[in-house]
């Protein structure tokens, strides 16, 4: 192999390993995150807020992902001072419950607010990147010019479209107080999920409890 071709051989090799690299961390950006879309603390709060004692509730038909969330975000509360409890111990997995069950496992737990975020809405969207074309490396001047040129049709090096999709949970979250139930904080997220239902969760509660914090409901 001549001084030429292997130059180009060390290029595309090079080129192919950093637009694959690029391509992994672009789909590993894209891969997890939580964005609120939107959060209301009420003003008529008054010295309700912050909340100490919560009841943490979360609605959705997945009985694992329920308690994964309840507990996750029990953990991450009880990290901020915040004393809570999942009501996955109290309350049942197989649909709504009533009223009254509600009421009572508020008085039971002795919280102060109940926490319920709920899934509002999932939905997927396509995304394709364009192919992409690159010839070895130009010199400078006439000479680099035309070797560009040339090298684009004759030794060039081509990467495909390709095509992914993303999904998107949309979750309404509401903070209560647990004496006449009043909404103090509301917030409405947008989250993609990972790989894994723990880490989704997990990335999804971390930003949750910060805006909280933030916002001084807890």
């Amino acid at each position: 192999m001549d001084k030429e071709n292997r130059m180009k051989s060390s290029f595309v090799s090079t080129f192919r390993a950093t637009a694959l690299a690029a391509a992994a961390l672009v789909l590993a950006g894209c891969a997890a995150s939580t964005q609120f879309n939107a959060q209301w603390r009420n003003p008529e709060a008054g010295d309700r807020l912050p909340v100490k004692h919560v009841l943490v509730i979360g609605i959705t038909r997945d009985t694992t992902a329920r308690r994964v969330y309840e507990d996750a975000m029990v953990a991450q509360l009880a990290a901020r001072g915040v004393k809570a409890q999942p009501s996955y111990r109290t309350l049942p997995d197989d649909g709504p419950a009533a009223q009254d069950a509600i009421k009572k496992a508020v008085a039971d737990a002795g919280a102060d607010a109940v926490l319920i975020s709920r899934t509002v809405s999932v939905s997927n969207e396509v995304y394709v990147s364009p192919g992409m074309v690159m010839g070895p490396p130009a010199g400078f001047g006439w000479g680099g010019f035309y070797g560009y040129y040339h090298g684009m049709w004759s030794s060039a090096y081509a990467i495909p479209p390709s095509v992914y999709t993303v999904q998107n949970v949309v979750v309404d979250t509401r903070l209560f107080d647990a004496k006449d139930f009043m909404v103090l904080w509301s917030g409405s997220s947008t989250t993609t999920p990972t790989s894994t239902m723990q880490s989704t969760i997990a990335g999804f509660v971390t930003t949750l409890v910060n805006e909280l914090t933030n916002s001084k409901a807890i």
